[in-house]
């Protein structure tokens, strides 16, 4: 199968904002002179999916612009997602050659890349002084900078990386999160945090947990899905993050001990750790006492250490 086939079929199985729901459109200035649209993808029951933009721009090189029609998709945070093209539009380099399938892959994964070094580029940084009939081929280029961003452009679409890269991290990146926070409620919590996407499963906890762990009642369930979760990192964030009171209880730590014996040994290790400050149930000193023989060196330290207390 074809990249372009790929990212049709990509698009086919996301969810469609004109046959499940309804968009909201937001009107977003970029500067001066350029105000676009923002569009926010509803469920049929009014609750937002996700950000998309019909992107038509202007990519400038010494001597002409091309115009590029192309469409991105955000997440409720403003974290790019993908892109596909419009029907019978295709990308092309400075001498009007068309993108190969593997043009348009590498383009996803510069996309990709919050933490591009286009980040810390102006456009003139990828203009050699003194070239007048300059083009768009790295190889044409004797620049430093150009030399150190080889690798991570398409040779021949350096201004196309650069100003979709640009726009994918752009100004709507804030009125994004803006627009959602406008949206949060218990639901969209709740959704959160039972998300795949850690952005979500973060931004939700900040606002079910105080600065000292406390968690929200209606919102404990949620956390103990975290830390049970399969996202290891998140999951021993959580641990660390949450209040001691939260995993006081005979109830929690019948639940904690089924979190443990099922959990990867990093979680294990952070499980074992952050009992050192939390008394322990009777059931719980004892399924720690008959765990010791198959524990290691380092959880048997621990849960010694535990058992002492």
């Amino acid at each position: 199968m074809t990249m372009t086939e790929l990212l049709l079929l990509f698009s086919l199985l996301q969810p469609s904002p004109n046959r499940e729901g309804s968009v909201r459109e937001f009107s977003i200035t970029e500067n001066d002179t350029l105000t676009y649209t923002l569009k926010l993808a509803l469920d049929e029951k009014g609750q937002p999916q996700h950000f998309f933009r019909n992107i038509f721009t202007p990519v400038c090189y010494t001597n002409e612009c091309k115009p590029v029609y192309i469409n991105f998709y955000w997440d409720l945070l403003g974290n790019y997602q993908r892109y596909d093209l419009p029907e019978g539009k295709v990308l092309t380099k400075v001498d009007h050659d068309e993108f190969k399938e593997a043009d348009y892959q590498k383009l996803q994964d510069i996309l990709a890349q919050p933490n591009s070094i286009f980040a810390d580029l102006e456009m003139e940084d990828l203009i050699t002084k003194g070239t007048d009939n300059l083009t768009d081929s790295v190889d044409a280029k004797a620049g430093a900078t150009l030399k150190t961003i080889k690798n991570q452009v398409i040779d021949g679409a350096v201004y196309t990386c650069y100003t979709l890269w640009r726009i994918a991290y752009g100004k709507a990146v804030p009125e994004m999160q803006k627009i959602t926070e406008s949206h949060a409620s218990d639901a969209l919590l709740h959704r959160f945090l039972t998300s795949p996407n850690h952005h979500y499963q973060y931004w939700a906890m900040a606002k079910v947990m105080d600065k000292n762990g406390a968690v929200k009642r209606d919102f404990e369930p949620d956390i103990e899905s975290v830390i049970a979760g399969k996202n290891v990192f998140i999951a021993k964030y959580t641990l660390q993050h949450v209040a001691n009171g939260f995993l006081q209880g005979a109830k929690r730590q019948n639940w904690l001990w089924e979190t443990y014996q099922k959990s990867p040994y990093a979680l294990q290790v952070a499980i074992l750790k952050k009992l050192t400050g939390i008394p322990l149930s009777t059931q719980l000193a004892t399924n720690l006492q008959t765990t010791l023989a198959s524990a290691n060196q380092e959880q048997s330290q621990l849960i010694q250490n535990l058992l002492k207390k």
